[in-house]
């Protein structure tokens, strides 16, 4: 990707941004509802940071700000904001540990979720908390498989788009062949050498993660210049990476990883800065629910008791017309969402 990037300012919603573009005051953002006014130019031969009006943007910035302009691709999921519902069948998750382990509550919790709205499940068998000790990939399929199963023999659920959330190439080629949608991968295919290969051939949707190192280091390497634009260079390298290893780039969904590699000042900053991501041209995933920095924030040291922070940190995703939100509490952010759509109504 070119070195320029354009970060969108001044953001509208409704009513007032489709009057700004009607009139060219402004630009939508990823196709809208959000349009923005301004644009912050980084890279290039502009002088560092320098803002100027989304319909001045420079000739040499069109390629760019097409980019930042038009709708991104729905990567074969349901089109339209998304909520995905976590499901951790595992027994040492940080929020919800244990309480998915055996699968008659797996499949019980995944009903309910699809019963309030829900129609993307995230399911992963290996906890990536900070400080998480890695497990085999036999363990991790042990866990999950039987998820898969049955989810796919219950006639209900019939639609229901499942994600795994796994880096290991084993787990998810079998995934895949069990009834997997989506692969969601906190490596961003970067922990098994496989890993590429195997999506590449079944074609499927996969979420690439901004991290680094591992969880149990990554702590270590929350050192940013500018956490916002670093990681969404990082992130552009990893998509190029997929798309070398014959990953669709249209199939390609990313997320900034909140939480991952970046202190909780650092977490703020992206939240502030999503609409950088749009330089990618990839559906957003994001995935802030229950996490140590809302507890910092909000001093709250128990992670079930973070669900209205959680709606409060994941609605800036919104500014994507086709944004998947990662959450514990479906029904919360299910509500949340239809309000926020009904504030976007023009």
């Amino acid at each position: 990707m070119d070195d320029r990037l354009i970060e969108p300012l001044a953001l509208l919603r409704g009513k007032a941004a489709e009057q700004a573009v009607t009139t060219g005051q402004a630009r939508w953002l990823a196709g809208g509802p959000h349009a923005y006014a301004l644009a912050r130019l980084i890279g290039g031969d502009e002088p560092a940071g320098r803002i100027v009006s989304a319909c001045a943007i420079p000739s040499g910035w069109a390629a760019c700000a097409g980019r930042v302009d038009r709708p991104t691709p729905a990567a074969g999921l349901p089109p339209g904001p998304q909520v995905m519902g976590i499901i951790n069948v595992t027994p040492d998750s940080f929020s919800d540990g244990g309480q998915h382990y055996h699968v008659r509550a797996a499949l019980e919790s995944i009903q309910a979720m699809h019963a309030a709205g829900c129609r993307i499940v995230d399911i992963g068998g290996e906890s990536t908390r900070p400080g998480a000790p890695p497990i085999t990939a036999g363990e991790e399929w042990r866990r999950i498989g039987p998820v898969i199963r049955a989810v796919r023999a219950c006639t209900a659920l019939a639609g229901m788009v499942l994600s795994i959330d796994t880096r290991q190439a084993s787990v998810m080629d079998r995934a895949l062949d069990a009834g997997a949608d989506l692969i969601n991968d906190v490596s961003a295919l970067t922990h098994d050498p496989a890993a590429r290969a195997v999506v590449a051939r079944h074609g499927c949707p996969v979420v690439l993660m901004h991290m680094r190192g591992t969880p149990a280091t990554m702590a270590a390497h929350a050192v940013y210049d500018d956490v916002a634009v670093d990681v969404l260079r990082e992130l552009s390298a990893r998509v190029d990476e997929a798309v070398s290893a014959g990953i669709a780039r249209e199939r390609i969904l990313i997320d900034p990883g909140i939480g991952f590699a970046k202190t909780t000042e650092g977490n703020l900053e992206l939240l502030a800065r999503l609409p950088l991501l749009a330089n990618l041209g990839c559906r957003v995933l994001l995935g802030v629910s229950r996490k140590r920095t809302l507890g910092e924030i909000c001093h709250e040291p128990d992670a079930l008791r973070r669900d209205p922070a959680t709606v409060a940190a994941t609605l800036p995703g919104l500014v994507f017309p086709d944004a998947v939100l990662r959450v514990h509490n479906v029904t919360a952010m299910m509500q949340a969402v239809r309000v926020s759509q009904g504030l976007d109504r023009p």
